[in-house]
């Protein structure tokens, strides 16, 4: 699988999680528990996946406007790590403000994923060609099993 691939497919994970995280109600404590959990570790592993191989790669590939995305997409990354996420966690499951902060989440990062996957990817698949992809797929499955293993641990 190409990084792209493998990239688009981690959000289709996520967006599929928060769809269902979304869909839960202040009675559903334990669903919302494990869903956040499970949420929590996919975000983790993708924006790992996203900063220490497929950005850089695609920002030395790249010009300019390129940088400036490399940016923006760390700096949303930023966002919900540090403080979307957190507050969430945070927050009682069966409190009425646990759904309205999973729809700032999920608003933040459906935004994120558009960005990606209308400009960011075709330009990476451009600046990178079909071989380079595939090496960086390679290199971010391998990263991905271990980083599952090592986050899974320290999240539990």
């Amino acid at each position: 699988m190409n990084a792209v691939e493998l990239l688009k497919h981690d959000h289709e994970t996520v967006h599929q999680l928060l769809d269902r995280l979304g869909k839960t109600t202040e009675r559903g404590v334990k669903t919302r528990e494990e869903l956040l959990h499970h949420l929590h570790l996919e975000l983790a592993v993708h924006t790992a996946l996203e900063e220490e191989i497929f950005y850089p790669a695609y920002r030395q590939a790249g010009g300019k406007e390129d940088e400036i995305m490399f940016h923006e997409a760390k700096e949303e990354h930023r966002a919900v790590d540090s403080l979307v996420m957190p507050d969430l966690e945070k927050t009682d499951p069966s409190a009425v403000e646990f759904a309205g902060r999973v729809k700032v989440l999920k608003d933040m990062v459906d935004h994120h994923i558009e960005e990606e996957e209308q400009e960011m990817f075709p330009k990476a698949s451009e600046l990178l060609g079909k071989d380079r992809l595939e090496e960086l797929g390679e290199e971010m499955e391998n990263r991905k099993k271990a980083l599952k293993k090592e986050l899974s641990a320290k999240l539990s």
